[in-house]
This record gives C-alpha cells, sequence and structure tokens, in this order.
C-alpha cells in the first residue's frame, strides 16, 4: 500500500514530488532545504547553521505528522553547496539522534541545489 504523507508544517514541494511517501512500514521523506514553511523563504540565504536548523525542523514536521521520530530514521542523505560547511551541518544533524543510535548516511558536496539552498537533507524511515 502507498501512501502520500503530507503536512502544512513542512515547505510545500516546489515541483511535481510528495513530501513523503509510505509503502508498508518504510517511509521516503523527499529532500529538505531551510525553507519555511510559513513564508517559502529562507531564514538567511547565507547561513548554512540556519538553513540546516531549518532543514532539521521540517525533517522533524514530516516524522510528527508520520507518528515518527528521530529512532525511525536508518538512511540519510545530506547535500552540501560547499563541503566545508560539513562540520556545522554535522553537529546540528547529529544533535538530533540518540547517540550511537545514527543512521546510515552519505555527504556530498554538490554544485547547486534548489533555490540555491546551501544544504539539502532527505532520509528514509521504518516504522
Amino acid at each position: 500500500m502507498r501512501e502520500i504523507i503530507y503536512t502544512e508544517n513542512a515547505p510545500k514541494p516546489i515541483g511535481p514530488y510528495s513530501q513523503a511517501v509510505r509503502v508498508g512500514d518504510t517511509y521516503y521523506f523527499s529532500g529538505q532545504i531551510g525553507l519555511d514553511p510559513v513564508t517559502g523563504n529562507f531564514d538567511s540565504e547565507t547561513d548554512v547553521d540556519l538553513q540546516s536548523k531549518r532543514v532539521m525542523q521540517n525533517i522533524e514536521a514530516l516524522l510528527t505528522a508520520s507518528g515518527l521520530t528521530w529512532d525511525n530514521v536508518v538512511k540519510s542523505s545530506i547535500f552540501l553547496k560547499d563541503m566545508n560547511d560539513f562540520p556545522k551541518v554535522n553537529a546540528i544533524y547529529g544533535s538530533h539522534f540518540a547517540q550511537g543510535k545514527y543512521p546510515a548516511r552519505e555527504t556530498v558536496q554538490v554544485s547547486r541545489l534548489p533555490k540555491d539552498a546551501l544544504v539539502e537533507i532527505s532520509v528514509i524511515c521504518v516504522k
């Protein structure tokens, strides 16, 4: 069974995709960038800390809408505009998980992200 997950507490999709999709006990969250779900704008276009915090808030909103917690995240992908931002993003990202309960992950630098975001994170969860 396939179910589309949507919440007003995360940014509306900016293209033909769903915020999240559940198939059985597995949830696939589309990549989140640091857009405020109310305004549709970045809190800051140049501050990777602020964008990273908003990304994690947006993921948390999807977790809540799905009846999940950070403990359900089993895989994540982090895309950075600049790998020099890795320590900052890593610290903010890591603070959302219990010590030793980190999901599998990759982090890559990309040449450009939607809306010229500095960071984008997608996750896969299992209930």
